[in-house]
């Protein structure tokens, strides 16, 4: 397997494409480096620790779910990287198993001899004092044994549906009366209620103990199984295929949100991808797994005590009330450079000037100030907004409840597929149309991604309408995790293209050419295409070039083919890209003038800012849209031009900054590795996250990105 994997890596290497899944694999190392970092408490790191478990969670779900419907079905597909389904399966699930195994070494060998000088420790049951494991069999007897449910598998019994990412006890018993015979031999299950907290915590003077839950069951589970020996007991959990398409055909009979509810019920019970169990198993029982979903050894993530499985429990420690005062000080909110500080009325404020809002440094107060106090305003007429992910108890949710009980028009433009919210979307969607909202579900086949906002409101004899257009979603939790811009404005030529866009995706009408928006689907690759190609040819010319784009992924082959062409023609090319980069920099004749940069930090960096130099009159561009195939294609996008001359010089100081870090950034490298960015001896630290809350006008207009 290792020469295999050997000539797959050297195959890999000869493409000029970097593969969209190994990629990301990449990010996520860089995740998982946030764990290592010496200058983070141990806490701190397990959160990091904890969000590459989640992250991983969902690409085995939906990237290697998204595989093995191909390899399922005998569907052909060509990686980047030149593989075919099965060999790139081999190699994609050899980096996992690297990955887990780096994952596991950090925990066991730096975070967990950590724990004691924090004041807490995790421990198995039999590390417990008398008095303690007597607290532990009462919680057992008492709270944990009436939830349990051995279900068996057996010739009488079918195979029992095992929940997705729900730790699960494999357990093996036979007669006691046969005990030598094989055959006596049976194969039951116990599911973990997922309602119970991941670790039982006992507290002792100088120290909080944590106990897993599966600890405390393994150590009373042969109270379940009477009358029969227990052979073998092995913990696992399962990984799901969680990738499903819906039949959005425009001929569909079916209720749209009914065949949405019973495609997510398919994630329970998909195919499994991975299960992670203890190592030392039952041979015999993971022969029948094997044969019951069709999975090879590297599916199978092997875990050895000190180790647990599912990091993810660990948020119940990092978030635990005792450490409350461990955690980082956060800074306070700055107030936005452009915002006026004259008088409370948020509408009088936008008709003095736009405002550019940089989460989180900028809070969204300003955002919600215009939303809830439209939603009361006599003199709003119309409030219109497309929606993706929200946060739990929204006021963006409330206020728009509140405007249509005070009778306003209210159009929200819903996407109930936004993953893994689909549920939680649905539920608010139907609050807000019983309400009187008028919702739009989605748009066809397409997901609707962009982030407008428009409230049209009378002032006197005329009409203005106030507009917000983002790269961030309309949710105030991740506003304060996530970075994200976002602009506040009156100018009238944005309102009639955002008017026009609404127009377009609620009713049923070809757009007229907008003269602020680019849009997806429709123009937004080649008009991407066509400001790189102009950079291109400026820089052919002898004229001043250069190309800066921060974006969240980078997979689309056309535009990638594009900066490579720019790259020949001279053109400075740096892109901040935080997660997937399928374009290979620095490569010759090819990519020598492009820069690949990522930033990983404290905060999730989201937004998206493109910035063409063009001979000295910049165009720069904000937005929803990375550069991926399905932001192009398969989702409704939009990139708004940044016309007000003191906002586009923020959002380049914001560019200028993202290039100047070098306590969060990572170098990419031609072969697709990355090397973390350091301080050079002469140089003072320079973290974003802690300088975008000390910017000041007089920063902003001095920020240049080419000279």
């Amino acid at each position: 397997m290792s020469l295999l994997l050997d000539r797959y890596t050297s195959k890999i290497g000869r493409s000029n494409y970097i593969s969209r899944d190994l990629s990301w694999l990449k990010f996520n190392y860089r995740v998982l480096d946030q764990a290592r970092h010496p200058n983070r408490n141990v806490l701190e790191r397990l959160k990091f620790l904890a969000i590459t478990a989640s992250n991983l969670d969902e690409f085995f779900m939906i990237r290697v779910g998204s595989l093995y419907n191909y390899l399922d079905y005998g569907k052909e597909r060509l990686d980047y990287s030149g593989l075919r389904e099965i060999p790139f399966r081999n190699k994609l699930l050899s980096e996992v198993q690297r990955f887990s195994h780096d994952s596991k070494l950090l925990f066991t060998e730096d975070l967990r001899p950590a724990f004691a000088e924090f004041g807490f420790n995790i421990c198995k049951v039999d590390e417990l004092s008398e008095e303690e494991a007597r607290k532990v069999k009462q919680y057992f007897k008492k709270t944990i044994y009436p939830m349990l449910t051995p279900m068996v598998y057996d010739i009488y019994h079918p195979f029992p549906i095992l929940m997705n990412k729900v730790l699960t006890f494999a357990v093996v018993t036979r007669g006691k009366e046969v005990a030598r015979k094989k055959e006596s031999k049976k194969l039951s299950f116990v599911q973990i209620p997922q309602n119970l907290p991941r670790f039982y915590e006992i507290s002792r003077r100088n120290e909080l103990v944590f106990v897993p839950i599966e600890e405390v069951i393994r150590s009373y589970i042969e109270t379940l199984f009477k009358n029969v020996e227990v052979v073998a007991v092995d913990l696992m959990r399962l990984t799901r295929n969680g990738d499903f398409t819906l039949d959005e055909s425009d001929d569909l009979e079916t209720d749209f949100l009914e065949e949405l509810r019973g495609k997510l019920k398919t994630r329970r019970t998909g195919r499994v991808v991975r299960i992670e169990i203890e190592s030392g198993f039952s041979r015999w029982t993971m022969k029948r797994l094997r044969e019951r979903w069709d999975i090879v050894d590297d599916n199978i993530i092997r875990v050895e005590y000190p180790d647990i499985i599912d990091y993810t429990g660990l948020w119940q420690i990092v978030n635990h009330e005792e450490f409350k005062n461990e955690q980082p000080i956060k800074h306070p909110h700055v107030r936005p450079l452009s915002y006026p500080d004259k008088t409370n009325d948020i509408f009088l404020q936008l008709r003095e000037r736009d405002i550019l809002l940089h989460h989180p440094y900028n809070n969204m107060e300003p955002l919600l100030e215009l939303i809830e106090q439209a939603s009361i305003d006599p003199n709003v007429l119309a409030i219109k907004i497309t929606i993706y992910r929200l946060a739990e108890d929204s006021r963006v949710t409330n206020a728009l409840l509140k405007a249509a009980e005070n009778g306003k028009h209210v159009s929200v433009l819903f996407e109930v597929k936004a993953r893994f919210d689909e549920e939680n979307n649905m539920k608010e969607a139907q609050r807000l149309q019983k309400a009187g909202c008028f919702v739009i579900y989605g748009i066809s086949t397409l997901k609707t991604h962009t982030k407008l906002l428009l409230i049209v409101r009378k002032e006197g004899s005329k009409v203005t309408r106030f507009v917000h257009m983002s790269s961030g979603n309309y949710n105030e939790s991740t506003s304060r995790l996530y970075t994200d811009i976002g602009i506040l404005s009156t100018n009238e030529v944005y309102a009639e293209d955002v008017n026009e866009f609404f127009n377009v995706i609620t009713g049923h009408s070809e757009p007229v050419a907008y003269r602020n928006l680019i849009t997806a689907p429709g123009n937004m690759r080649d008009r991407l295409i066509d400001l790189i190609n102009h950079e291109a040819k400026n820089a052919s010319e002898g004229k001043k070039s250069g190309i800066v784009i921060k974006v969240n992924s980078l997979q689309d082959k056309a535009v990638i083919d594009a900066l490579y062409n720019a790259s020949k023609a001279g053109v400075p090319i740096k892109l901040i890209v935080r997660g997937i980069c399928c374009l290979r920099p620095g490569r010759k004749d090819l990519s020598e003038t492009i820069e690949v940069r990522s930033i990983v930090g404290e905060f999730l960096e989201h937004s998206r800012m493109y910035y063409f130099h063009n001979d000295g009159m910049p165009k720069v561009y904000g937005g929803s849209a990375d550069m991926m195939g399905r932001s192009f294609d398969r989702r409704l996008e939009s990139l708004f031009l940044i016309t007000d001359e003191f906002l586009q010089q923020q959002t380049i100081n914001i560019l200028v900054y993202n290039l100047r870090d070098n306590c969060n950034a990572y170098q990419m490298q031609e072969d697709g590795s990355y090397t973390r960015i350091k301080p050079k001896e002469d140089a003072d630290k320079f973290n974003i996250h802690e300088k975008f809350f000390k910017v000041t006008n007089d920063i902003v207009n001095s920020a240049r990105l080419f000279d």
